[in-house]
């Protein structure tokens, strides 16, 4: 299910939790936040980023979603988009 953002929202599908081969959900990868993550869907006032791209944004401005790997921020939380460079 992706939901349509509105206004200057920015729906982001967080990277994955670290898992191990057995499926236990390493302790490492819960102390920290998720901070980066796939945008899966942008308000119509966002211009700065858009759906498909590798964003970092703040920690403390996202708010949970119908999923637990989807947050939504404001446009302004999101700190950088990551870009792919030829190696």
């Amino acid at each position: 299910m992706v939901v349509k953002a509105v206004m200057d929202r920015v729906f982001i599908r967080l990277d994955k939790k670290e898992v191990s081969v057995g499926g236990i959900i390493l302790p490492e990868s819960i102390e920290s936040p998720r901070t980066i993550g796939v945008v899966e869907s942008v308000g119509e006032e966002v211009r700065g980023v858009k759906v498909g791209d590798r964003v970092l944004f703040h920690v403390f401005d996202e708010l949970p979603t119908y999923d637990e790997d989807v947050v939504v921020v404001r446009e302004a939380s999101v700190l950088g988009v990551f870009e792919e460079r030829d190696v």
